[in-house]
């Protein structure tokens, strides 16, 4: 191979690299995309924060507010612990000015109504969250059998729910053939046929069961379907 060969391979090497490209550094306008981006450079964040802590032995805390407003905290040995030290912290200087003595009552006054702020929201977020799940138990305990989700159930469960399904259809049907003779029964029978049928049906009810006893009204409404026929 002769040397414009070699440069022509080592060119071609060269514009197939582009190498890393850097980012710039500016805010995501996407907002989904600038989500994801806030909750992966969170976690690394606190990850940072806790190696720092295991081999430097710092303490740490530290207050994040989300894009949407939520607030995530990091800690160590805790927050509260290392809130309270930056709170108490005290000088063995006896010049310490007045102006060093009111910005550092500002900044635990500041401090302080932010915790309490944060305090607020979490406990918010907490009831907001019973209740949720609370409104989902209630609905769930409210829906009819056949309203259930059967996405989860296996091959036996469904076969015992077709099943189901198959005898309340029967049911129905039965019951809506029962009101329809009922609605058509003073066109067939006559007044006092109508009269003990009803006696009928009132005694079985109070008496549900007696297997043995037979209706007026059934045989009446078998008899006028093989009339009919």
């Amino acid at each position: 191979m002769n040397i414009t060969s070699i440069a022509g391979v080592n060119s071609m090497k060269k514009r197939s690299s582009q190498g890393r490209k850097k980012i710039e550094i500016k805010k995501i306008e996407e907002e989904n995309n600038r989500q994801v981006t806030f909750s992966k450079r969170r976690n690394g964040l606190f990850k940072k924060a806790a190696e720092l802590c295991i081999l430097t032995g710092a303490h740490i805390t530290m207050l994040v507010h989300s894009p949407g407003g939520r607030v995530f905290a990091f800690g160590h040995p805790t927050v509260d612990d290392v809130a309270d030290r930056f709170l108490n912290i005290t000088t063995n200087n006896a010049s310490t000015s007045d102006e060093s003595t009111t910005q550092k009552g500002q900044l635990e006054k500041e401090f302080n109504q932010h915790y309490v702020e944060i305090s607020k929201e979490l406990e918010a977020e907490k009831k907001l969250r019973d209740v949720i799940q609370e409104s989902k138990i209630i609905n769930a305990s409210e829906l009819p059998w056949y309203s259930e989700d059967v996405d989860g159930l296996e091959v036996e469960e469904l076969q015992q729910y077709i099943s189901s399904l198959v005898e309340l259809k029967r049911k129905v049907l039965v019951r809506a053939d029962e009101l329809m003779m009922i609605k058509k029964a003073p066109a067939l029978l006559g007044p006092n046929m109508l009269s003990i049928a009803q006696a009928n049906d009132i005694a079985n009810m109070e008496n549900p069961t007696n297997g043995t006893a037979s209706s007026s009204f059934g045989f009446a409404h078998s008899h006028n379907r093989e009339w009919m026929m």
